[in-house]
C-alpha cells in the first residue's frame, strides 16, 4: 500500500472532526472550532465525503457515532494532542538538566561570580557542570558557532553580529594604589596620573582597552609597567609597588583590606561602566542558557550588595556605585 501524501489532506479539517466526534452535535462543535452551523454542516459533509463514512446518524437520543467513527475518535483526539504539544512549549525542570555548560571568564569573574553560581547550581541542578575557558581572539566566534554558551564582557565591548549581552550589574572604575603610596593623599588629575606606572590588565594580550579609549578623550597616555591577563596579579603588584591600576571598583574593594590597598576616584569621564554576560541570539531560548543568565545576574547583584552595601533587589538592574565608595 502506497503511503498517503498528506499534501493532498486538508489537514485544517482535523480540530472539526474531533469537535464533532466528541460533540456529536454540529452547532456546538462549530462553537468549539469558532464556525457557524451552516458552515459546521459544510464541514461535516466534505468529512463524510473524504472519509467515505456518514460519521454522525440520527438516533432517538440525537446524534450518534458509526462504527468507523467511534474507532477513529481516540486517534484523532491523540493527533490534536500530540500538535498541540509541539507548538506548546514543554516543561522546564533545572533540577533535571544533565549538560556542561561552558563559559568564558577571568579570574575577576570566577573569583567574584563563579563561587557563589556553582553554590546555587549545586543545590538547584547538581547534574550540570562547569567549565570555565579562558578568553582567545576569537571568543565571539565560537559562541556564534556553540563552542561556548556564554562569556563576561563589558558592555563597550564590540559584538559581532549574532551576540547579543544581557547586563548583570553596573560598576566603575576605581584608581588603586597602595596605602602608603606617596601620592595617596593627593586629588589625582589627568597630569599626576599620567606619571605613575600603571600595571593594566589586558585580557586580549592587545594595548587598546576601555580605560585607555576614555583617557584618550583627554588626551592623556598611560605609562605601562607591567601587563597581565589577571586581574588578581595586578591588585598584588600595585600592593608591593608604588604602580597604580584603574580597574572595577567592585572587584578592587573586595580585595583592598587584604592587599593594603586605598581606592580613588580615577581622572576619567563617566567613570561608569556595565558588566554583562554574551551569548548567541540564536541560543537566547535555551531554558538552560536563560536560567543560568538569570542566575549569574542575581548572583552578580548579591555580590555587589554584599561588596558595596547596596541594597537594591539583585534581580533588577542596580544602581551605579557612588562615586564617594572608598
Amino acid at each position: 500500500m502506497r503511503d498517503l501524501n498528506l499534501a493532498s489532506v486538508d489537514l485544517n479539517l482535523l480540530p472539526a472532526l474531533e469537535a464533532l466526534l466528541r460533540r456529536r452535535h454540529v452547532t456546538r462543535a462549530g462553537e468549539d472550532v469558532g464556525l457557524s452551523q451552516s458552515a459546521m454542516s459544510h464541514v461535516l459533509a466534505r468529512l463524510r465525503e473524504v472519509l467515505k463514512d456518514d460519521l454522525l446518524v440520527r438516533s432517538p437520543s440525537g446524534l450518534a457515532l458509526t462504527s468507523r467513527a467511534e474507532e477513529l475518535a481516540p486517534r484523532v483526539a491523540a493527533v490534536l494532542s500530540a500538535a498541540r504539544g509541539i507548538y506548546r512549549p514543554a516543561p522546564f525542570d533545572v533540577s533535571k538538566v544533565r549538560r556542561e555548560m561552558q563559559i568564558v571568564a577571568c579570574d575577576m569573574h570566577t573569583v567574584l561570580f563563579i563561587p557563589k553560581v556553582m553554590e546555587r547550581i549545586r543545590r538547584e541542578a547538581p547534574n550540570v557542570q562547569m567549565s570555565v575557558q579562558n578568553y582567545t581572539r576569537n571568543v565571539f566566534a565560537r559562541l556564534i558557532d556553540g563552542g561556548v554558551d556564554l562569556a563576561f564582557a563589558g558592555a563597550h565591548t564590540p559584538l559581532p553580529p549574532g551576540a547579543v549581552s544581557t547586563p548583570i550589574c553596573e560598576d566603575r572604575y576605581a584608581l588603586v594604589m597602595r596605602e602608603k603610596h606617596p601620592a595617596s593623599a593627593k586629588k589625582w588629575t589627568t597630569a599626576e596620573y599620567a606619571t605613575w606606572e600603571n600595571v593594566v590588565v589586558s585580557i586580549f594580550g592587545d594595548d587598546g582597552s576601555d580605560v585607555d579609549a576614555r583617557l584618550a578623550k583627554s588626551g592623556t597616555v598611560r605609562r605601562i609597567g607591567l601587563s597581565t591577563p589577571h586581574f588578581m596579579a595586578s591588585l598584588a603588584t600595585v600592593a608591593a609597588t608604588d604602580m597604580i591600576a584603574t580597574t572595577s571598583r567592585l572587584f578592587a574593594k573586595s580585595f583592598a583590606k587584604s592587599f593594603g590597598l586605598i581606592l580613588k576616584e580615577p581622572p576619567l569621564p563617566h567613570p561608569q561602566f556595565t558588566q554583562t554576560i554574551v551569548t548567541s541570539a540564536l541560543r537566547m531560548n535555551d531554558p538552560v542558557i536563560a536560567w543560568l543568565i538569570g542566575l549569574i545576574r542575581e548572583v552578580a547583584g548579591e555580590v555587589q550588595s554584599k561588596v558595596i552595601g547596596n541594597k537594591s533587589d539583585p534581580r533588577r538592574r542596580v544602581q551605579i556605585l557612588g562615586a564617594d565608595d572608598p
